[in-house]
């Protein structure tokens, strides 16, 4: 049992031992729920079915989570011919505990049987329609209908009910009475039923109980019929052995066609079967034998295939280890494919051409490869070498060198007039200790950009430069 307001479950004190509620009530009420439970669970076992509903819906009162009670509810319901009620506590049931409840094979029972819905349907609107000729006195025609509800589903309680009132009423009080006993039986707490079998019973003549008995032991021995005011009861004579007689010729002649098919029939049956066994049995053969010769024909297909797949591999890895510019030619139409889609991304077209290194290529560059590059840094390459000048400029001077040069050199390579990303690559190479690099950048500043600042800074670096190392 779990705690009402956190949840958690409860031991046998009378407070919760996470939250500390007082459970004590709380306890005896769903003690009192199981017990009306309980209850329902044995009158529904005795078919006592109006006093398991009465009990259950105690049961639901005090506590409406009980899964248990309102399935049975549900079922209950059924059994009395109640589907649409039925429905209704199994959906309920399912919204209170959505997994692992047997309220889903209750209604897909119902539901994938799709005759046997239309059936309930039909049955709830011609009792309803009997219910109308009721109100508008038109009880023939209620009869009739009952009639239909009662052929179309036999277990429907509430029908019987209503047929024998209106038999009680036509004065037909022998119907009445075999109404309200097969309510009996489908019910046998069922108070009205037992009410209108008792008036029944009690407007009867005696002499009409004794033929209503009669009736249920021998079905059809009596011919009863009015003649005046008086009611004459006849017996109908028939010799026991007339009767039987026609039951000995039907097993006799069963008997007769059972072995005139077992001499007859069954032989010449036995033998085109044989006939028939044999024939798919050579043909199963033959077929077999084809079967082995085509699987040896696919073996030597596979192994041929096999061989030539191998060859494709070999020549695959050939191509790659021969490829200069395949990898960054991909990045760089995956580039323009983002710019053509979102000119905006920037990030995107970044991420993408920081793949294309034009200094790091294994081989030539292709013709297309090089128009396609230079044709789109017309457009994007200003703005992606601000961005990549900015990163590097920001981390030379946090003396990050290694980021420095990598973005530096970008920011150059996207515009060939970016004076300055050339210029503080050369510082950043400087910086590191790489002079080396740093006089090439540098003498590249003072021969590409000679009439700039930058020159005249780049010069008296390489001067310091050479005088140190004299």
């Amino acid at each position: 049992m779990k705690c009402y307001q956190c949840g958690a479950e409860l031991t046998e004190r009378e407070y919760c031992p996470n939250c500390g509620a007082g459970v004590k009530v709380y306890k005896r009420i769903i003690s009192l729920s199981n017990r009306y439970y309980n209850e329902g669970l044995e009158r529904a076992e005795i078919r006592d079915l109006s006093g398991a509903i009465e009990s259950l819906h105690q049961s639901l009162k005090l506590n409406k989570s009980n899964i248990q009670a309102r399935n049975l509810l549900g079922l209950v319901y059924y059994e009395c011919g109640e589907v649409v009620a039925a429905l209704s506590e199994w959906v309920i049931s399912k919204n209170l505990k959505p997994e692992d409840n047997a309220a889903d094979d209750y209604m897909d029972l119902v539901r994938n049987d799709p005759s046997r819905l239309e059936t309930f349907n039909q049955t709830i609107k011609k009792f309803n329609i009997a219910l109308n000729h009721c109100h508008q006195d038109r009880l023939d025609m209620a009869v009739i209908q009952l009639k239909k509800v009662l052929s179309m589903n036999p277990g429907f309680i509430r029908a019987h009910l209503l047929l024998a009132l209106l038999y009680l009423n036509n004065g037909n009080y022998a119907k009445a009475k075999t109404e309200a006993q097969k309510s009996l039986k489908l019910d046998t707490g069922n108070v009205m039923a037992a009410r209108y079998l008792k008036e029944a019973e009690a407007m009867m003549l005696p002499q009409d109980a004794k033929a209503s008995e009669e009736k249920e032991t021998t079905n059809s021995d009596v011919v009863r019929y009015q003649s005046g005011n008086e009611t004459i009861i006849q017996p109908v004579r028939s010799n026991v052995l007339t009767r039987s007689g026609s039951i000995w010729g039907i097993v006799l002649g069963v008997v007769l066609g059972i072995a005139a098919a077992y001499y007859l029939i069954l032989p010449a049956r036995i033998q085109s079967m044989n006939a028939s066994f044999r024939e798919q049995i050579s043909s199963i053969s033959e077929e077999s034998d084809s079967k082995s010769a085509k699987l040896g024909e696919y073996e030597q297909q596979i192994a041929s295939l096999n061989a030539e797949l191998e060859a494709l591999k070999t020549e695959v890895s050939s191509y790659e280890e021969t490829d200069s510019s395949g990898s960054a030619a991909n990045d760089l139409m995956a580039a323009v494919a983002i710019y053509m889609a979102t000119p905006e991304d920037l990030d995107g077209i970044e991420a993408q051409m920081n793949n294309v290194d034009l200094n790091n290529l294994e081989g030539p560059a292709t013709r297309q490869f090089t128009e396609l590059y230079d044709s789109f840094m017309t457009h994007v390459g200003n703005d992606l070498s601000k961005r990549s000048y900015q990163t590097g400029y920001d981390a030379y001077r946090s003396q990050d060198y290694e980021t420095a040069i990598a973005a530096l050199s970008k920011a150059f390579q996207y515009d060939k007039t970016n004076v300055d990303a050339l210029y503080n690559l050369g510082n950043a190479y400087y910086e590191s200790g790489d002079t080396d690099n740093a006089k090439v950048i540098y003498d590249q500043v003072v021969n590409d950009f000679s009439d700039t600042s930058s020159a005249s800074s780049a010069e008296t670096k390489l001067a310091e430069i050479n005088n140190a190392t004299n």
